[in-house]
């Protein structure tokens, strides 16, 4: 038998009140090189699911107490666990019991006398698939996607990466597990924009002198709507123009309130200048940016501050 390479071990755990069970699966999993965790009952189960986080779990579905399924519903109900695969033991093979372990969120079952040759094929796909789906979000986050699924059949969250969590929670309260309304609303529209072939709107929610903004992404195959959220503030704009177009600090300040429909007298009355000041940086910026009117340095500038 090849050595096992433990230097990458999947957790996997394991809960059944039944001894024999949990011996004949642990050795089975330890054997191909995974790391065993262990509970006897529902709320250890819980307990552990949350503390260590496992790749998977193996679930039985009839327990005393707090049985398999109510196990299985609870978990998918915490944001921290609710992405870990699922998989039912049962020696009930009847539709019904079927039908209620994966209305409870499970991924797959398995029926007993349990077979690990077959237990450990079935772990290995759901291992396979959960990591990859958990290396995208990781990817999306590195690279400051703060990226968010919501489920359009009940408009759960289904995943967001760290980022989108923190804008969520710092724009809405208790935006864990269901989309806040105001999101809800934006994706509804943004998607009869797209229907009527119209760009959606990127402003979801205003703060004093911070935005949330959305970018709209359709629908998955999975019946799901992508977003990606992306905070801006009147600083955070300025600079993002100053970098773009190389502008000066005040020419950058005076596009910026061009982008938001203000006036010279407006622009003069904000930074302390005459009209005619803000006019001669105007022409500056003109310049720098290849364009001859407002509007064109407002739609040019409006389209690198959204990541155009």
């Amino acid at each position: 038998m090849q050595p096992v390479d433990r230097t990458i071990s999947d957790i996997v755990l394991i809960v059944d009140d039944v001894p024999e069970n949990l011996a004949l699966l642990h050795d089975a999993l330890d054997e191909a090189g995974h790391t065993v965790l262990v509970a006897t009952h529902g709320e250890a189960a819980l307990q552990r699911a949350r503390q260590s986080l496992p790749d998977v779990i193996l679930l039985d579905a009839l327990m005393p107490g707090m049985d398999g399924f109510e196990v299985a519903r609870r978990l998918k109900a915490d944001f921290s666990t609710q992405h870990i695969p699922i998989v039912f033991m049962t020696g009930l093979t009847e539709t019904e019991h079927v039908v209620a372990a994966f209305a409870a969120g499970g991924a797959d079952y398995v029926t007993k006398p349990i077979r690990p040759a077959e237990v450990l094929a079935r772990i290995a796909a759901h291992v396979t698939n959960a990591r990859q789906m958990r290396q995208a979000r990781t990817a999306l986050d590195a690279f400051g996607q703060a990226t968010i699924a919501v489920r359009a059949a009940d408009s759960r969250i289904v995943w967001q990466t760290p980022l989108a969590r923190n804008l969520l929670n710092a724009y809405f309260a208790n935006p864990e597990t269901v989309a806040p309304e105001e999101l809800l609303a934006w994706i509804a529209a943004a998607h009869h924009a797209r229907a009527a072939g119209r760009e959606p709107g990127q402003l979801l929610f205003a703060a004093g002198n911070k935005r949330l903004l959305a970018s709209f992404h359709d629908q998955t195959g999975d019946d799901e709507w992508l977003v990606v959220l992306r905070e801006e503030n009147d600083a955070s704009a300025v600079e993002s123009l100053i970098a773009a177009f190389r502008l000066t600090q005040r020419e950058a300040e005076v596009l910026y309130w061009v982008v938001q429909g203000k006036t010279s007298k407006d622009i003069g009355d904000i930074l302390g200048s005459s009209p005619r000041t803000v006019n001669k940086h105007l022409e500056h910026v003109f310049e720098k940016l290849g364009v001859e009117t407002r509007t064109a340095a407002a739609n040019l500038a409006l389209s690198k501050m959204r990541g155009g």
